[in-house]
């Protein structure tokens, strides 16, 4: 089901709930033959990212593709359908100890209810991606349907297996709009037996910074490094008392291993959390988007890691010149950081200070709308699309789905 608070844009003509790939194949032949729109629809928890869905169109429902294709502990893989959630296949790993690396605690992140073709179709990752990468670098096949009606596969059942290897690349993060994911296989690994999360304030960026290049150049090799701005530590505890920049880092190993992590930070770590304080901890994180007010405007960046000072010093200048709060978070060493502008009464400015972040921020860094109020989405382009990338990407959709049915709007209009 869509999410009571990110329901489509626009009520659809149709709800289609397939139940294997072959039904959702027929739906789509039919669609493509009379050129209707389809909406892959997963928990609903992306809706709002892109173009509004144009009516008529129907919206095609993952809620009864939540099939076990496989599971071997074993070896370590699985394949399940698109419509199972994160929460939910969490939930039949863990009794194996494993996990699918995406969300530190799927079971408490509102990001747990996301299905995995959601999942895929979005890219979607989360601190864990310090150690582990984005889901392309642990999913090992999807099976899909075309635009129009053709059932197709990239990948495979096993980890070595490379066929079709770039088109399962392809859909990942295309946002439902070459295909219709049904189910998808992945590599899963060990779950940590034991973890600690050490916690580092800073006065200024520079000093969290330096600490991030420390950690870098040594041996340690943390599952999660993650940087708060003060006005996201804020918004996140409630209050604005102690501020400055934080680093949350996230080590596992053995009472020894751990040791290591206290030794290397010392006077820098100035809480250790475990068990519940630590979840707590990383919930409240991983529930950072869903905090924010529906107004605020949300740009996901990437870059390279060498230039996450400078992007985050290009969101607070921004801010500060248009007088208006702003938020970060994101992944210190990876380059994957989430920075919201918070308007208020000035909606507007956010998008200004959008146009700013872009401006000033490094050419290697691409800057992507996740969330904004619909009134603004027309003051702002909300894909950041190189020189080029929009030609190669009209001949994929020529390719998967020749009727421009999938998603119609959300890239192009």
């Amino acid at each position: 089901m869509i999410a009571a608070e990110h329901k489509l844009h626009a009520a659809p003509a149709e709800v289609a709930t397939p139940a294997g790939e072959s039904e959702a194949a027929e739906i789509l032949r039919e669609c493509s033959r009379f050129k209707t729109a389809v909406v892959p629809c997963g928990s609903g928890l992306h809706q709002h990212i892109g173009l509004a869905p144009q009516p008529p169109f129907v919206a095609l429902k993952s809620e009864r593709l939540t099939q076990v294709e496989y599971y071997d502990p074993g070896d370590l893989t699985i394949g399940v359908g698109a419509g199972m959630t994160l929460r939910e296949l969490d939930a039949l790993v863990k009794p194996h100890g494993q996990w699918l690396p995406v969300l530190a605690f799927p079971d408490r992140a509102s990001g747990g209810n996301a299905t995995i073709g959601g999942l895929l179709a979005t890219a979607m990752h989360g601190p864990l991606k310090h150690a582990f990468g984005g889901v392309r670098e642990f999913c090992i096949g999807v099976r899909f349907v075309t635009g129009d009606g053709m059932r197709a596969k990239g990948g495979g059942r096993v980890v070595k297996n490379v066929a079709g290897y770039d088109l399962m690349k392809l859909l990942i993060g295309s946002y439902g709009t070459l295909g219709v994911i049904t189910s998808a296989s992945f590599k899963l690994f060990p779950r940590p037996r034991q973890t600690a999360t050490f916690v580092c304030r800073f006065p200024g960026l520079q000093n969290a910074m330096a600490v991030r290049d420390a950690l870098m150049a040594s041996p340690l090799a943390p599952l999660a490094l993650e940087i708060i701005s003060p006005g996201a530590a804020a918004l996140l505890h409630g209050h604005a008392d102690d501020a400055g920049w934080r680093v949350l880092l996230r080590a596992s190993g053995s009472d020894q291993q751990l040791a290591r992590y206290r030794d290397h930070l010392g006077n820098a770590a100035s809480a250790e959390l475990t068990g519940e304080d630590e979840a707590a901890a990383w919930s409240l994180l991983e529930n950072f988007e869903s905090a924010l007010p529906p107004d605020a405007v949300v740009v996901a960046v990437s870059c390279p890691l060498s230039d996450v000072a400078q992007v985050l010093r290009s969101a607070e200048r921004a801010a500060l010149e248009r007088k208006i709060s702003w938020a970060g978070i994101g992944r210190a060493c990876t380059g994957s950081l989430l920075i919201a502008f918070l308007g208020g009464s000035r909606p507007e400015q956010s998008i200004s200070a959008v146009h700013a972040l872009r401006a000033s921020a490094p050419p290697s860094a691409n800057a992507v709308i996740r969330r904004c109020p619909d009134s603004l989405k027309a003051g702002i382009a909300l894909w950041q699309l190189r020189e080029g990338e929009l030609e190669i990407m009209r001949t994929f959709k020529n390719a998967l789905d020749p009727a421009w049915i999938l998603n119609r709007g959300r890239y192009f209009v």
